[in-house]
Order: structure tokens, then sequence, then C-alpha cells
């Protein structure tokens, strides 16, 4: 497989920010109460990914190595900030909806850590693809999640009734602890998944 499909394979699955990684719980439970929620907060995330995988890429070699952690956090603030604004003034439901949890973005120890363990270390176009990537993952992970909640718990999916007037909804799948639940459920299918595919 080329470089470029095992960086994508990496960010949609292999090593997948929430199924392998489990890290950016702290959106991923606080906004996915909903699909619309999940693919808002992904897609957010993924542009901050994009641009601070792409500019840290730039400048590694520029930074010294003592403050470069600082320099990360800087570059992804700025993404984050771009970001926040964009959405307060194209996307205003989606923006109060998610809230505290755009700005939080900055602190999200996934796009840390992709900063330091992949754009630092690789080119820009490399960078650029890994970003997407593992941005795409995230959103498919915060969708899944959103769209698991929203069905159990309303009956709809992406804002369509599609359970029908019989089906009584269990809204404790809307709640904080029906997150906890379905995400459990959900890693435990990709485990199962990895294991049909004979990997360890």
């Amino acid at each position: 497989m080329s470089q470029t499909g095992t960086i994508i394979k990496n960010g949609l699955w292999d090593n997948n920010v929430v199924f392998a990684q489990l890290l950016g719980m702290c959106p991923l439970l606080g906004v996915s109460t909903n699909a619309i929620n999940g693919v808002g907060m992904g897609l957010a995330t993924m542009f901050v990914l994009l641009g601070s995988n792409i500019v840290v890429s730039l400048v590694r070699n520029y930074i010294p190595n003592d403050v470069r952690i600082p320099a990360y956090v800087i570059i992804i603030a700025s993404f984050v900030t771009i970001t926040d604004l964009t959405m307060n003034a194209f996307l205003l439901d989606l923006h109060k909806v998610l809230g505290i949890f755009i700005p939080l973005i900055v602190v999200n120890c996934a796009i840390l850590g992709r900063a330091e363990a992949f754009a630092c270390k690789n080119t820009p176009l490399s960078s650029a693809i890994d970003g997407i990537a593992m941005g795409l993952g995230f959103t498919l992970a915060l969708t899944l999640l959103g769209a698991s909640r929203e069905l159990l718990g309303s009956g709809t999916f992406f804002g369509v009734n599609v359970m029908g007037p019989s089906f009584h909804p269990a809204i404790g799948f809307i709640l904080p602890p029906g997150a906890f639940i379905v995400l459990g459920f959900i890693l435990m299918g990709v485990r199962w998944i990895d294991m049909k595919r004979g990997k360890k």
C-alpha cells in the first residue's frame, strides 16, 4: 500500500482518534446528541487539523525544540478562532448548540498529538492528507455516535422521524450516560471487526 493509502487507512480506521486512540472524548461525548451535531463538530475539528498540520509542517524547522509545544498550541488556537468566528457568522444555530466545545478544540489532545507525532516530521502534503484523514475519522465516530443516540433516544435520523408514531424512544440515550453506553457498544463492534480482519 502506498504512503498516502496508509495515512488514509490509519486516519479512518487503524489509528482512528476515537476507535483506536480514545482521544477527544470531551467533545465526542458532549455534543453527540444527534447526527447533525456530530457532523458539525467533526468538520470543524477536521478544518483545524488540516490547517494546523500544514502550518506546523511548514515551520517545523524554524521552531526551537524547547518551545515547540507552545508554538503548536498558538497555531492550533489561530485555526480554532477562525473556525469559531466563521461558524458564528454563517452557522449560528449550530454554533449555539456546540457552544464551548468549539473553543475547547484548542486543547483537544488529538490535534496536538498529530502535530507532535506526524506534522512536525513530514511534508506539508503528507501532513494535509493526515489532517483530512484523521478529521474524517473523528467525524465518522462523532456522526455514528450521534446518529445512534438520536435514533434510540428520539426515533429520528438527521432530524427526520424514521421510527414511526408507535416507537417509544429511550430518552436515556440522549442523556450523558447514554453516550457512554452507546460508545461502549460501538467500540465493541470495532474490536469485533478488527478480530474478524485478523488484526492483533
